[in-house]
């Protein structure tokens, strides 16, 4: 169902600007897949931002659900019991999301829509200032569309949220910003921190891409957050700067740098539940290396067929060498 809620608006967060056709045609493909228990479907990703430029680059879904049990359930009556209810739901309670893939035949060749799995509940507390890492609210800093919504309710509930986590943004950026700064040092100083507490396939340099690809979106997003820091006292302006108006104390940057370096080590973990839950995981990685870094891997034979027995060494040599670790 796609009411009028998922209509396009003129905002100046873009979180109801209607994306691409597709887009919308694959998030209402996504949400006959999961069911009932889907609330919403949100798009964010090369594509939302316009940046994908190669056919095979996936749609980036988040999907709102209820109930775990539930979505997963109806994953495997749709696309089969490979989808692994059980496993998928132990795993979404443990770590949140989980990533799934949706595959369809489009007009120009197969489309695949890469969907992050979170209930209500999850998505609440990864959104706010108890989230456990940075996972959810790095990308919901960004380009995010609403594509899919069960109900105005559900939509309106879900886009709050996320207009929350945007503005609580203030609390953790300015730890890593100079005293005085402007309005698109917070935006790039935003993306690279979220960036660089990944691992990431793109170089160090790739953050700057993302803030140069939203400019207009980052400015009409953060603006405001910092007029509202401004007019409480938190910061003065400055014509079109921002000082701030007392450093953060030891304890508060030890605080947000402990939970940086703790929410790398989880959203790493999460690229190990891949296997498992994510259909034809070796080939999207190897596209995904290969689209952000122009790097072709060529696997061996014995690698395709026991990857998790022999790919440890090519894993271990690219985290070593790859481009991320280049100076920012």
């Amino acid at each position: 169902m796609i009411g009028p809620e998922v209509t396009r608006m003129e905002t100046t967060d873009g979180l109801r600007e209607l994306p691409s056709p597709t887009a919308v045609s694959l998030a209402a493909q996504v949400a006959r897949t999961l069911g009932a228990s889907v609330e919403a479907v949100l798009h964010y990703g090369s594509r939302a931002q316009g940046r994908a430029s190669r056919p095979d680059s996936a749609f980036d879904f988040f999907v709102v659900v209820t109930d775990y049990k539930a979505a997963y359930r109806a994953a495997a009556t749709t696309a089969g019991p490979r989808r692994r209810p059980r496993l998928a739901v132990v795993l979404a309670k443990l770590l949140p999301p989980n990533a799934m893939s949706i595959r369809r035949d489009g007009p120009t060749g197969g489309e695949e829509a890469k969907c992050l799995i979170i209930s209500d509940r999850d998505f609440r507390h990864e959104c706010s200032a108890r989230a456990s890492d940075h996972f959810v609210q790095a990308r919901m800093a960004q380009t995010v569309r609403l594509a899919w919504a069960r109900d105005a309710a559900s939509a309106d509930a879900i886009l709050d949220m996320i207009r929350q986590a945007r503005h609580r943004s203030l609390d953790w950026v300015l730890i890593f910003l100079p005293p005085s700064f402007d309005l698109m040092q917070f935006c790039s100083t935003m993306i690279g921190v979220s960036f660089a507490h990944e691992i990431r396939a793109e170089a160090a340099a790739h953050a700057e891409v993302l803030t140069t690809a939203q400019r207009d979106l980052l400015c009409a997003i953060y603006s405001p957050v910092l007029d509202a820091a401004a007019a409480c006292g938190a910061l003065e302006r400055q014509g079109d700067r921002y000082r701030q108006q007392r450093p953060p104390s030891r304890w508060r940057q030890l605080r947000v740098r402990t939970y940086f370096r703790w929410s790398k080590v989880r959203t790493t973990l999460r690229l190990i539940k891949h296997p498992f839950l994510y259909d034809n995981w070796l080939e999207y990685l190897m596209q995904k290396i290969d689209r952000s870094t122009g790097q072709k891997i060529t696997l061996t034979s014995r690698e395709r067929r026991h990857p998790l027995i022999f790919l440890w060494p090519r894993v271990f040599r690219y985290l070593r060498t790859r481009p991320q670790r280049g100076p920012s």
